[in-house]
């Protein structure tokens, strides 16, 4: 069943209710079996697919690897505000670096390092999160590969073993026939033979 997306509260809505405090969770969307998520940052107390306030970024787990879409600058943003996220969404912002990238946010605001020291490791640690990324894929689709020639081989086996059996099925049949014809001419000709030999006086 497809469940339609409620629509982002608006700043006055929010200071009407009151909404305390806001969490940091996944919105499902899409046909069943086919889900998808949205990552939103709701009220702790909202439904789970209920209205949000900010929408920060998708999640397709229905791909391999998983596609997720995340908004950093947004997510590191509700963090520092104090947004709760849930056990999955803290996983996927763990995966795309905002928690990494609040840590060493703090770390400036602490006056620990400078902000261009923080920006250098977040990018570094960006690149080395990319290409570890693209190695996955490649390896996946390797897999994939080397999945689908082993099947193709299994079937090729397979038809060669049934063309096999079906030769020599064939075969022992063709025998069969050229030895009851070897049989019938044999018998034939000793008939012949038999009804030429001059009866005894």
């Amino acid at each position: 069943m497809h469940i339609k997306a409620e629509s982002p509260l608006t700043k006055q809505q929010i200071k009407k209710q009151n909404i305390m405090p806001a969490r940091i969770r996944l919105q499902r969307h899409g046909k069943k079996n086919q889900a998808i998520f949205h990552i939103v940052v709701a009220d702790g107390r909202a439904p789970r697919d209920g209205k949000f306030i900010e929408k920060l970024g998708t999640y397709n787990p229905q791909t391999q690897p998983a596609q997720i879409e995340l908004n950093i600058d947004s997510a590191v943003r509700w963090l520092k505000n104090g947004a709760e996220p849930s056990t999955t969404a803290r996983r996927i912002l763990s995966y795309k670096g905002a928690l990494l990238k609040r840590h060493l946010q703090i770390g400036v605001e602490k006056g620990a390092i400078s902000q261009e020291v923080a920006d250098m490791r977040f990018n570094q640690w960006l690149q080395e999160k990319e290409a570890k990324i693209s190695k996955a894929a490649s390896e996946i689709e390797s897999g994939r590969r080397e999945v689908k020639k082993a099947r193709l081989e299994a079937e090729k086996k397979v038809n060669e073993n049934k063309a096999a059996a079906v030769a020599a099925k064939r075969q022992a049949a063709a025998e069969a026939e050229a030895a009851a014809k070897a049989e019938a001419e044999a018998a034939a000709t000793n008939e012949s033979n038999e009804e030429s030999v001059p009866a005894a006086e």
